[in-house]
């Protein structure tokens, strides 16, 4: 099994909460890509768990107003196991 895969088992996001349908509402209010958010959610929990932040950047080059759109999450542990993170969306922020 390689790290990768391992990596994805260990991260997640709160799927069915009311939390991460906001989180979709707003990338796809700002988002101007074709790919669905379903298909990049792996890289994206990837990306911030490899580089240890609780944020995911939509480059201004991708986004319908030209500003960088930060997507900021809070990072909890599973009580029942530790070795696992959800994401949880907290909120948005631009900036030129």
């Amino acid at each position: 099994m390689n790290s990768r895969k391992l990596q994805s088992n260990s991260v997640q996001f709160d799927y069915f909460s009311e939390n991460f349908m906001r989180f979709e509402q707003d990338y796809y209010a700002y988002s101007t890509m074709d790919t669905p958010l379903t298909f990049i959610t792996d890289d994206i929990l990837l990306a911030m768990s490899e580089a240890q932040i609780n944020y995911f950047r939509l480059p201004a080059s991708k986004a319908k107003d030209n500003k960088n759109h930060y997507f900021i999450f809070k990072v909890k542990m599973q009580e029942n196991n530790k070795q696992v993170r959800t994401y949880e969306y907290v909120r948005h922020a631009s900036a030129y």
